[in-house]
């Protein structure tokens, strides 16, 4: 890793001290409704504390009913620091405090592992409004950490030791699954394949180390997180709710999203496949995983506030061009919109006297998904705009590029 940068280090730390005073309401007047929302600090990290059994230390995955909805590990991270606690007096605010330490070591180690990757553009990542005010909601920065610490030893060759940060990653929050389609097509482009088929048996492998223990002891709690995904309806923040509350309900919404996904994947091949020649093959690869994560929050069936923890640091990756930060900071912008408009709206449900109503709402929403497409836009068109000017144009791209699979595993 390059030098540590002690002004990245400094922003880290003065991101995770604003966020403190963002949460600082609810820490001192406790965690009750209206209030969570009206000051906008909601914390899945005490509202679970003891609907979940924390602060007995219940085993995460014991209940079939009332299991964690998280995957293995961050159950355990839950279960682990409950035992930490040791005021009895607030509890809620203990917990909260050892998470919350955790979390900001979490940020500066991020921020410091994307410096490693992207020096130029690393600065954005403490200074992004959005994940300020993300930042202490839930535990999401154990999955992101470790999905940057598998690109971290990607991009060194150092493929096992990526591929297990990748499974332990997905075993913490399953998003970063997502990354096996950029990695295969990159694997394609440099003739890897053997090496990615490798890749992708380690990280399988991790991945069910991690989780047959508590599987074969507690499988109907485990799986309650698989089972909960599969069978929501449209949820808070996503596209689909907006549609439903549009009138469009939306039968057999797995089989839909499934089918766009399937769309969204052979798009996202085509592009890489015109790409691929322009810059460095590991530039292409965060444009690439960024534009996926991008993908599949957009279709997902929820869009929580924190999720932009997991796109902040990709789309700094992502970044190659000046020229694109205005759009990075429209995005981080109409992130930090819907951040103010959800929680005022759900204000409204639990006894405030005022609250955003679902019109305004439901504009922000889409702002906030309309943002986030605008960002993806300019980044394609920044690297298609680059090929232009770099490589003799194909005309049978996808063709010219999936031989290269053929090769590869030759």
């Amino acid at each position: 890793m390059r030098a540590i940068s002690r002004p990245l280090v400094a922003l880290a730390i003065l991101a995770s001290l604003l966020s403190f005073v963002k949460f600082q309401h609810c820490r001192d007047a406790g965690w009750g409704a209206p209030d969570v929302y009206v000051h906008m600090c909601y914390s899945d990290i005490t509202a679970l504390y003891s609907e979940r059994g924390m602060d007995t230390h219940d085993f995460p995955y014991t209940s079939t009913s009332n299991a964690v909805e998280y995957p293995a590990i961050t159950g355990l991270v839950m279960w682990g620091t409950s035992f930490l606690v040791t005021d009895k007096n607030n509890p809620y605010r203990n917990y909260f405090d050892i998470n919350l330490i955790l979390l900001i070591l979490l940020l500066i180690g991020t921020s410091l592992l994307v410096h490693s990757l992207n020096p130029e553009f690393s600065y954005l990542l403490p200074l992004s409004p959005a994940l300020v005010a993300s930042l202490f909601i839930n535990w999401d920065l154990w999955a992101v950490i470790s999905a940057v610490a598998s690109l971290f030893f990607y991009v060194r060759d150092k493929r096992s030791l990526s591929a297990l940060f990748l499974g332990v990653s997905i075993a913490t929050k399953f998003f970063p699954i997502v990354f096996l389609l950029p990695l295969a097509l990159h694997s394609i482009y440099i003739r890897q394949i053997k090496n990615f088929i490798k890749y992708f048996v380690l990280t399988l492998t991790t991945w069910i180390v991690i989780n047959t223990p508590i599987a074969l002891t507690h499988f109907d709690g485990w799986s309650r997180f698989y089972r909960m995904n599969f069978t929501r309806q449209a949820d808070w923040g996503s596209l689909w709710y907006a549609l439903s509350k549009f009138g469009a309900n939306i039968n057999a919404l797995n089989y839909v999203a499934i089918i766009i996904t399937l769309i969204l994947i052979l798009g996202l091949t085509i592009f890489y496949s015109d790409i691929c020649k322009t810059r460095t093959p590991y530039q292409n690869l965060f444009l690439l995983i960024f534009l996926t994560m991008a993908a599949f929050t957009t279709i997902n069936k929820v869009y929580s506030p924190q999720y932009v923890l997991w796109l902040t640091p990709f789309a700094v990756l992502a970044l190659i061009e000046k020229k694109e930060r205005a759009a990075f900071w429209i995005w981080q912008t109409g992130e930090a919109l819907y951040h103010f408009a959800i929680w005022q709206y759900l204000a409204q449900f639990t006894g405030a006297k005022f609250g955003l109503p679902e019109n305004w709402y439901l504009f922000f929403l889409l702002l906030r998904i309309a943002t986030l497409i605008w960002f993806c836009v300019t980044l394609m068109r920044s690297a298609l705009a680059l090929r232009s000017t770099t490589q003799r144009p194909s005309k049978a791209p996808l063709l010219e590029f999936l031989s290269r699979a053929t090769e590869g595993y030759a």
